[in-house]
């Protein structure tokens, strides 16, 4: 199985309602900690999404992470059919809990 590589910036959206539909194989996904990055006040959250196959799984999760108050910018290293890694950049308002609801309402559940 192949890892693709996709960098997204989020910019303003409406989320979509969740989930990929027909096929998909939504799964399971987990947060870890934020830290503080370089940049002055930003930190980056680590998450671990299980289940997402393709480009419209990509969108959905970060149509998601984009409503969340704080966000920067997300980016995901897609692994069809295994544990694909979201990286998250925030200012710290979005916390865990806030996270993993975003990413359940996309169709997905973090690996804990």
């Amino acid at each position: 199985m192949a890892t693709q590589r996709i960098e997204l910036g989020l910019t303003a959206s409406t989320p979509s309602g969740g989930g990929c539909g027909d096929g998909c194989g939504c799964g399971h996904a987990a947060a870890a900690a934020p830290t503080p990055s370089a940049s002055e006040g930003l930190y980056d959250s680590e998450l671990r999404v299980e289940g997402m196959t393709c480009a419209h799984c990509v969108r959905a999760v970060t149509e998601e992470l984009d409503a969340l108050d704080g966000v920067e910018v997300a980016g995901i290293d897609l692994n069809v059919g295994g544990v694909s890694i979201v990286r998250i950049r925030s200012n710290g308002t979005a916390g865990d809990d806030e996270l993993a609801a975003a990413i359940d309402e996309a169709g997905y559940a973090l690996v804990r």
